[in-house]
């Protein structure tokens, strides 16, 4: 097998902007079939991807499999999780866009059926890949910034008219609201560089009128290391902070505004087109230093196709998954934990919880 044949399920922001393009420019993908209700998605479809056979729901997929050996849920949140087992029990491999499943429970099942079946189980945290997160990675690798101490994260608009949808108006059973979708993000960011989490606490909000489900947040993490993240996100932030400012005993770095991977997705544009990808003007560039002696720190360029790149060597040649399900798992966790925190007021203690999926 040298190609696989890919089946996404969804066809909104999720499948359409993110999963379907960069898994058209990894060359050992294809398109193969696409899932979605809307006639008018699945024109969309069938534009964007020539050739794609469209269902319009899950169990016309799961009645033929043929050609299929890699499902992508991008569906409504609240579905991920029997998706993904539908899909494994079918004998391919499973990306879950973020997140993984809406509680810890349910990805613990997800991870025991990935085990059982033998099959590639991984996670969409595409965010791993943004050039801004990619350069403090760097950072600290070189140890350009000495110890971290304190890591400020933020994903913040201003939207102050809300969209309507089930991420502003579902119930905890839809993981509808910030925490659990731009949260899951900033989790995951921070679990990444600085491990596992011993305490929680969390301030949620829902500020807008007619929304019924958080969007304004502040999380703040303490790891077992000893650091610190403090985590902002909100659709009502009428000024915004730094995307990242991170704090060492020898230097610390500071950025602001968003990677531009999605808006050059949402626009169009495809990895692969003949147009540098991932590039940041210099002028949207971080600063590094202490004290007086700050300089512009180039950000290095986004890489959003690398995930998929390593979803195929995975499937097809044995290699690591881009993302393990544990880590996932691990930050499902760290997440009840802050609905627990803001609904107690209250630091909640993780223990080793979030340590790992196990």
């Amino acid at each position: 097998m040298s190609s696989l044949g890919v089946a996404v399920i969804g066809y909104g922001l999720a499948g359409s902007v993110f999963h379907a393009p960069l898994v058209a420019a990894e060359p050992r993908m294809r398109v193969a079939a696409v899932v979605t209700g809307s006639a008018e998605r699945a024109e969309q479809a069938r534009r964007e991807h020539p050739g794609v056979r469209v269902l319009p729901d899950t169990d016309s997929l799961f009645a033929d499999m043929s050609g299929i050996d890699l499902v992508v849920v991008a569906a409504p949140n609240r579905v991920h999780a029997a998706l993904a087992r539908r899909a494994l029990a079918a004998g391919v491999a499973v990306v879950v866009d973020k997140p993984f499943a809406v509680t810890a429970a349910e990805a613990e099942e997800l991870l025991r059926c990935a085990r059982d079946t033998g099959r590639v189980l991984t996670v969409f945290q595409n965010r791993r890949w943004d050039g801004d997160f990619r350069t403090v990675r760097k950072l600290m690798a070189d140890g350009a910034l000495g110890s971290v101490h304190r890591f400020e994260s933020r994903f913040e608009r201003w939207r102050p008219v809300p969209k309507g949808g089930w991420r502003e108006v579902g119930g905890p059973a839809d993981a509808a609201g910030i925490l659990y979708d731009l949260g899951s993000h900033l989790v995951d960011q921070a679990r990444t560089l600085f491990g596992p989490v011993e305490s929680v606490y969390c301030e949620l909000a829902d500020r807008r009128p007619g929304v019924t489900t958080d969007d304004d947040m502040f999380l703040a993490l303490t790891h077992t290391g000893g650091v610190l993240s403090h985590l902002w996100a909100s659709a009502v932030a009428p000024l915004l902070g730094p995307r990242f400012r991170v704090l060492g005993d020898r230097a610390g770095y500071e950025v602001h505004g968003l990677d531009p991977q999605e808006a050059a997705l949402r626009a169009g544009r495809r990895p692969g087109d003949g147009e540098p990808w991932g590039v940041v003007e210099a002028a949207a560039h971080g600063v590094l230093g202490a004290g007086s002696e700050v300089a512009p720190y180039p950000t290095l360029p986004g890489d959003y196709p690398a995930f998929y790149a390593a979803v195929a060597a995975a499937v097809l040649d044995g290699g690591p998954v881009p993302v393990d399900p544990a880590d996932a798992l691990a930050g499902l966790r760290i997440l009840e934990a802050a609905r627990a925190s803001a609904a107690s007021r209250t630091v909640v203690n993780c223990g080793a919880a979030s340590a790992t999926g196990g």
